[in-house]
C-alpha cells in the first residue's frame, strides 16, 4: 500500500526538521539576526555628532545617529529627516530576506552532493514533497531569523536609550507589519529552492543565482510591507507568498524530473 501525499509530506517534513534543529548553520544565522541590529544601533549611536574629513577636500561630514528604535524595522510617517535613515533604509531587518538564502543553498546542495536525494526519489519521497518540504523548512528559518531581528531592535533601542514612539502608527500596524514580512518570506525562500534545484551541488552557485535574483525584489519589500502596514498588505503579501510557493514550486518539480540528479 503506497502512502499518501499527507504521510509523505509529514515523514519528509520531520526528516527536514530534525536536519534543520541539528544545523549549525540554522543557529548561526539566528544568531546573526539577533546581534545585527543590537550591534548596529548601538555603534551608531555611540558616533552620533562625530566628524569626518575629507583628506583632499577638507569637507566635514557629521555622523548622524538613529533617534528611534523602529528605523531598524522601517521609516516611520515623517521619519525621512531622521538621523541614520539612509543606512537603515538598506540595512534593516529587510536583509533576513536575503540572509535565508544562505541557510537554504547549503541545505539544498549537500542533499545531491551526498547523494541523499537521488535515494530518497528512490525508495522514498516524490520530488514534489521534496520541494514542499523544503519551501516549508525555509520559511520557518526565515519566519524565525525575522523575529530575531525584532527581538535584537527592541534590544539595541533599549540599550541606546533611543526612543519607541511610533509617531502615531499603533502596534497593531507593527504586527500586521511583522506577519507581512513572514508571509512573505515564502517569495524569497521559493526563488532560492529553484535556483538551488537547478543548480544541485553546486553551492555557490546556488548562492549567487538565489542572492542575484532576490536583489531583483529586495527594493520592493519595504514598499510592500512598510512599518504602517495594514490587513491590506498582509492579505496582499499572503496572496503573493501563496502564488509564487505554488508556481516556482511546480516549475522546481518540473527541473527535478527533466534533469540528472547527479
Amino acid at each position: 500500500m503506497k502512502n499518501g501525499f499527507s504521510q509523505r509530506l509529514g515523514s519528509m517534513l520531520k526528516v527536514d526538521f530534525r536536519r534543520m534543529l541539528k544545523s549549525k548553520t540554522f543557529y548561526i544565522l539566528l544568531a546573526c539576526a539577533l546581534v545585527i541590529p543590537i550591534l548596529m544601533t548601538v555603534m551608531m549611536t555611540m558616533m552620533d555628532g562625530s566628524v569626518s574629513v575629507n583628506p583632499q577636500t577638507g569637507e566635514e561630514t557629521i555622523m548622524e545617529g538613529p533617534e528611534n528604535t523602529w528605523q531598524n524595522i522601517g521609516t516611520l510617517p515623517g521619519g525621512e529627516a531622521m538621523g541614520g535613515n539612509e543606512i537603515f533604509m538598506m540595512c534593516n531587518i529587510n536583509m533576513m530576506f536575503m540572509l535565508v538564502a544562505v541557510f537554504i543553498c547549503p541545505f539544498v546542495s549537500e542533499d545531491f552532493r551526498s547523494g541523499f536525494a537521488k535515494n530518497l526519489f528512490t525508495i522514498r519521497a516524490k520530488k514534489g514533497d521534496y520541494v514542499v518540504s523544503k519551501t516549508v523548512s525555509g520559511v520557518i528559518c526565515g519566519s524565525y531569523m525575522l523575529i530575531a531581528y525584532f527581538v535584537g531592535t527592541m534590544l539595541g533601542g533599549a540599550i541606546s536609550g533611543l526612543s519607541f514612539d511610533l509617531h502615531g502608527l499603533t502596534m497593531g500596524n507593527i504586527a500586521m507589519c511583522m506577519v507581512a514580512k513572514i508571509f512573505l518570506m515564502s517569495v524569497f525562500v521559493s526563488i532560492d529552492v529553484i535556483v538551488s534545484v537547478a543548480a544541485k551541488q553546486k553551492a555557490w552557485l546556488c548562492l549567487c543565482g538565489s542572492l542575484g535574483a532576490g536583489m531583483l525584489l529586495f527594493m520592493m519589500v519595504s514598499l510592500i510591507t512598510p512599518l504602517g502596514s495594514t490587513l491590506l498588505h498582509v492579505i496582499g503579501c499572503l496572496a503573493g507568498g501563496i502564488l509564487f510557493g505554488v508556481g516556482l514550486g511546480v516549475f522546481s518539480n518540473k527541473i527535478l524530473n527533466k534533469t540528472s540528479l547527479v
